[in-house]
């Protein structure tokens, strides 16, 4: 069992929480996905609240959402190594970097199925207001 850095202190846990709001912020400011899957969730969030949907539709939503921004950031952060480990083309490390990017695609699609499910009733009472 690897030793402790240190001694546990809340001046390294606030620094902790600093260097997860760079790297969130690094995203943020560098990635053009991160902000796309960033605007999908927010208007998520923002039709979750217009209609008004089911805590248990809510649970689904946030899992989804921080599942595809979670992805996301693994993702950058694995090319990131891979391009430092091996900055000139290699046909391993374009594979693993397809293979991150194919993982963030499957999530994406997961999240965006269970938006489906979370809001097609929604979306047909206002197309179809009489059948339901």
């Amino acid at each position: 069992m690897p030793k402790p850095k240190g001694p546990f202190t809340f001046s390294s846990r606030i620094m902790s929480f600093r260097y997860a709001l760079q790297g969130l912020r690094y995203a943020l400011v560098t990635q053009h996905n991160f902000r796309i899957h960033l605007v999908a969730a927010m208007a998520a969030i923002v039709l979750g609240c217009l209609w008004q949907i089911s805590a248990n539709d809510w649970r689904w939503l946030v899992v989804a959402i921080a599942i595809v921004l979670a992805a996301e950031l693994i993702n950058t952060s694995f090319e990131h190594l891979c391009d430092v480990v091996q900055p000139e083309l290699h046909a391993s490390v374009k594979a693993a970097k397809d293979v991150a990017a194919g993982a963030v695609l499957t999530v994406s699609i997961a999240a965006a199925v269970i938006g489906v499910m979370v809001f097609w009733p929604h979306v047909a009472a206002q197309i179809w207001p009489q059948r339901l």
